[in-house]
């Protein structure tokens, strides 16, 4: 991926090194190890726990990107990607008649308090509706790398792209209908509308990338193929059977492997919102 020569975004908030108290943790330390463990092994939307953030409970990288480079390169790297993600984003809504709003990024060691509540590093990069800001830990990036295989610098800007598409469903009020439909279903209907708000926000990842690419030529060859190998590492289907050996579906939040890539696929090589809508789509 293309990404030194970009411009850096001025929304990122680094908190790294800073102390958090686990004071508003959903049910403490028990509900945290909870959290922890759904996130990364079952696929549950840890928005279940910790006050409805999302997250991509995602693998990614390999030594040749910047995931095994430095903090501060890391740091850059990110910025880098989430000041793509505005010029994308900025014009998109424009062509819409809308105003984008920035989201912040926020950088953090450990653990994090957000509107959301307190999240640690575990359960990966995740988008705190109620105060629009992204988190991150960028040892997410190392551990990741060492435990599982979806290589490639793009396959991380998928991660930072998929939660920005999180960002963009509040901005145009789908996440505030999803939250308010989940309320009222039953725990399978809610996993289900949940999988097509994830698919989605995959989507707007492949959007993102097909309107990057056009504008700024930041695709290099392979990068492709790292995104769709982390879109399907990440499968709920995957998880389970890797965490648990076998695949309960009523239980997916996030969407099967195939699905997954699907759905990053449509976003890529349409570059059409439209084409993003899996809340009606017949085929998920």
């Amino acid at each position: 991926m293309r990404w030194r020569s970009g411009r850096r975004s001025q929304n990122v908030e680094d908190r790294r090194g800073m102390r958090v108290s686990r004071k508003g943790a959903a049910g403490g330390g028990i509900g945290l190890l909870v959290l922890v463990i759904a996130a990364l092994f079952f696929g549950v939307d840890p928005s279940d726990f910790i006050g409805q953030p999302t997250t991509t409970a995602t693998r990614t990288t390999t030594g040749s990107g910047p995931g095994s480079g430095t903090p501060d390169q890391l740091a850059e790297f990110v910025s880098v990607v989430l000041a793509d993600t505005e010029d994308t984003w900025n014009a998109l809504f424009r062509s819409m008649g809308r105003d984008y709003r920035e989201p912040k990024l926020v950088l953090f060691s450990d653990a994090v308090q957000s509107a959301c509540g307190f999240a640690s590093a575990a359960v990966g990069p995740f988008y705190c509706p109620r105060d629009q800001k992204v988190y991150i830990d960028l040892s997410f990036y190392s551990d990741l790398r060492n435990r599982f295989g979806a290589p490639g610098d793009f396959a991380q800007a998928y991660v930072l792209a998929h939660e920005v598409g999180h960002h963009v469903q509040t901005l145009l009020g789908i996440s505030g209908k999803v939250m308010s439909l989940r309320s009222r279903m039953s725990k399978t209907e809610g996993n289900r509308l949940s999988v097509m708000q994830e698919l989605q926000a995959d989507c707007f990842a492949g959007l993102w990338a097909h309107h990057a690419h056009k504008a700024r030529q930041i695709l290099e060859k392979g990068d492709v193929e790292e995104a769709l190998g982390a879109a399907s590492a990440i499968g709920d289907d995957r998880l389970q059977r890797q965490g648990r050996g076998y695949v309960t579906p009523d239980s997916f939040t996030h969407g099967t492997a195939a699905q997954r890539v699907r759905w990053f696929r449509r976003g890529l090589e349409t570059g059409d919102i439209n084409q993003c809508n899996t809340f009606s789509a017949d085929r998920l």
